[in-house]
């Protein structure tokens, strides 16, 4: 398949600047995320617990975020996850090359009878991401739990990271940022990419692409990968999936079904 946060100073190579104190007014001014009235989570673990960490604790290596993807509930044309991560991270698609790529549909077609059908492509949160790898500042970074993430303090906009990602998963940002959502700070001059909606997952809350899916067909399935009780892990465990790229053996913790 072809899918075709510390300041970084006042300049960077290639004449970039990040404004570092409107990143931390954005942060200054963010909010606690409680769970709206009738929201239904999925429930991890015998005890049925909610699935965020307690807010005094650290993330830790025993959760290990996931997605599942099923194609055969996703429907051509519908595009209700990019929506959902567009307003709830504050990008827009224009149509450009340069637009953000946090999630996308893209189209497959197979070559032994013609059968197109279309899925959704982000950040893979590989558990050996390459993004990682290259990056000279340590922006991009990995938490314990398996969400890879940027740094946009430190990140002084080489793009090593969008070079090195086999998913083109990263967007680059060229212009000035104006309403900035609080949870979610960006900046002109820096790389950005699914965040698998943490703020939202460290708040008992699914990402905002999941939580759009499940009123169109429930094609996306948010769960711990390490917690055999989860249904990601059961469906996982169960049936056959497939993982984009998976001979890189970088780990994602993307799934998906009927691909």
């Amino acid at each position: 398949m072809s899918c075709g946060e510390k300041s970084c100073g006042s300049k960077t190579p290639g004449n970039v600047g990040v404004d570092r104190r409107g990143f931390l007014a954005a942060i200054a001014g963010a909010a606690a995320i409680t769970l709206g009235p009738g929201l239904t989570l999925y429930t991890l673990g015998k005890s049925g617990e909610a699935f965020a960490k307690a807010a005094d604790q650290p993330v830790t290596d025993k959760t290990r975020w996931g997605l599942l993807i099923d194609i055969s509930k996703c429907e051509d044309g519908c595009t209700a996850c990019v929506t959902a991560c567009s307003d709830e991270m504050g990008w827009e698609n224009n149509g450009l090359a340069t637009d953000p790529q946090w999630i996308r549909k893209v189209s497959i077609t197979d070559p032994k009878n013609g059968m197109v059908k279309t899925a959704p492509v982000m950040c893979q949160h590989c558990a050996e991401p390459p993004c990682v790898d290259v990056c000279p500042t340590g922006a991009s970074f990995k938490r314990d739990d398996g969400i890879v993430l940027v740094d946009k303090h430190i990140c002084i906009g080489c793009r090593y990271c969008m070079m090195a990602c086999p998913y083109a998963a990263r967007s680059f940002v060229h212009e000035k940022i104006t309403d900035q959502k609080s949870y979610m700070p960006r900046g002109k001059g820096t790389v950005e990419s699914c965040t698998m909606c943490v703020h939202r997952v460290d708040n008992d809350r699914l990402p905002a692409c999941v939580e759009a899916c499940a009123t169109k067909g429930e094609a996306m399935i948010f769960g711990d990968l390490n917690d055999p009780d989860s249904d990601i892990s059961k469906i996982v465990a169960t049936y056959a999936t497939t993982r984009i790229r998976d001979d890189l053996r970088l780990d994602t913790g993307v799934y998906y079904r009927n691909l």
